[in-house]
């Protein structure tokens, strides 16, 4: 939350890119996001060889200021003006239970990744973290051992 917008989004784009999405950084995806986007903080490659575009909103919010079913219909506005069906809308707040509903009722596909899952997924694919100690724990193979 202390960091700029502009960090937020390129975490976003960091993030996708460390759960398998596109490729490299360069060649996979961007942090677009300015005044005058389009509703679009970015955009990433969905596989290496860059068969379809995912579009990125991210929204730093403060807790309780959670995502509305409008925020999410104008996001959907924006996957129509770039001709696609796929989109990530990724907050550190949460998400109306109207703007979920209208993510189950639209044509596109749409994942919404709040506040509590976004830090677990930035735990899990090392996104401003680093592993301090990894401990394996071995045990006997008997099947080995069997003639």
């Amino acid at each position: 939350m202390n960091n700029s917008p502009e960090f937020f989004e390129r975490l976003v784009v960091d993030l996708l890119i460390n759960m398998g999405y596109g490729g490299s950084r360069k060649e996979a995806g961007k942090a677009v996001g300015k005044v005058g986007d389009g509703g679009v903080d970015g955009v990433i490659k969905e596989d290496h060889l860059g068969l379809d575009n995912i579009y990125i909103q991210a929204k730093r919010y403060k807790k309780d200021s959670n995502i509305s079913a409008e925020t999410l219909r104008s996001f959907t506005g924006a996957l129509d003006t770039k001709k696609s069906n796929k989109g990530v809308f990724i907050t550190t707040s949460d998400f109306t239970s109207g703007a979920i509903n209208h993510v189950k009722q639209t044509s596109k596909h749409i994942a919404l990744i709040n506040g509590e899952k976004l830090t677990s997924l930035m735990i899990k694919f090392n996104v401003g973290v680093s592993p301090k100690e990894v401990y394996e724990i071995k045990e006997i193979d008997s099947d080995y051992f069997e003639n």
